[in-house]
Parts: structure tokens; sequence; C-alpha cells
């Protein structure tokens, strides 16, 4: 993946996510849907499932609450927040920091014992998820 397109996606998808999380923190609760596609065709949460009202919990303070909905979204609030400001720093600052950085943990996550290590995570709070009825 070029640099440019991976810092295009990047942007994209975060601020997506900002809408999205924006949304789900003003909407009312008569106004809230299903968008878990396999929780909508199985009836069971996805391993991501709870990771937008994790993000939103932990954005009132609720730290706790935060981790029990979905862990997952402290890892996801900490990459919303830092990944597009080192982007945007990278392209006024015309570097490739981010891009590298990429690259080299695009190595080290694709060695055997850390994605089965990764992987085993993803399993441990999909049974989590299912445990707690999410």
């Amino acid at each position: 993946m070029t640099r440019n397109k991976l810092y295009s996606l990047l942007l994209i998808a975060c601020l997506a996510g900002f809408i999205y999380l924006f949304y789900t923190i003003h909407k009312s609760e008569s106004d809230s849907f299903p968008v878990c596609i396999i929780k909508n065709a199985t009836g069971f949460p996805c391993p991501s499932c709870g990771t937008t009202r994790a993000v939103a919990l932990l954005l009132q303070g609720q730290l706790k609450e935060s981790i029990v909905i979905n862990p997952f979204g402290i890892l996801v609030a900490i990459i919303m927040t830092i990944f597009p400001i080192w982007v945007l720093m990278d392209v006024v600052l015309k570097k490739d920091t981010f891009f590298h950085s990429y690259k080299r943990t695009e190595v080290i996550i694709s060695t055997k014992w850390l994605a089965l290590f990764l992987i085993i995570l993803v399993i441990l709070n999909w049974i989590w998820n299912i445990f707690k009825q999410l």
C-alpha cells in the first residue's frame, strides 16, 4: 500500500468513526438501530460489538464501564485520537514517520506467535461478548 493511499484510508475511516460516534452519542434511545451484520444474521455478537458504546463511555470518563462493554474500545479510542494527528503532522511536515511505523508494525504483527496471540485475544473477546449477552 502506498503512503498516500494509507493516509487517505486512515483519515476517511477515522472521520467516519467520529461521525458515527457523534451520531450515537447524540441520538435518543428510540433512534437506535442494530448495525452489526453478524449479530443481525446470527443473533450472536461479533468480537467488536459494543466498541462504539465503549468509546462513548470512555469519553464520559467511565473507564470501568467502557472496559466491561468491550475492551477494544480503549484501543479504538487511542487509534482514533493519535493516528489522525500523526498522519496530518506527516503531511504538513512532508515526512513519512507514520508510514514507516505502519510498515514495521505490519512485519512484527505477521510473525506467527504474535499473530496467534492476537487471534486468541479476539476470540476471548468474542467469548466475553457472548457470555455477557451483548
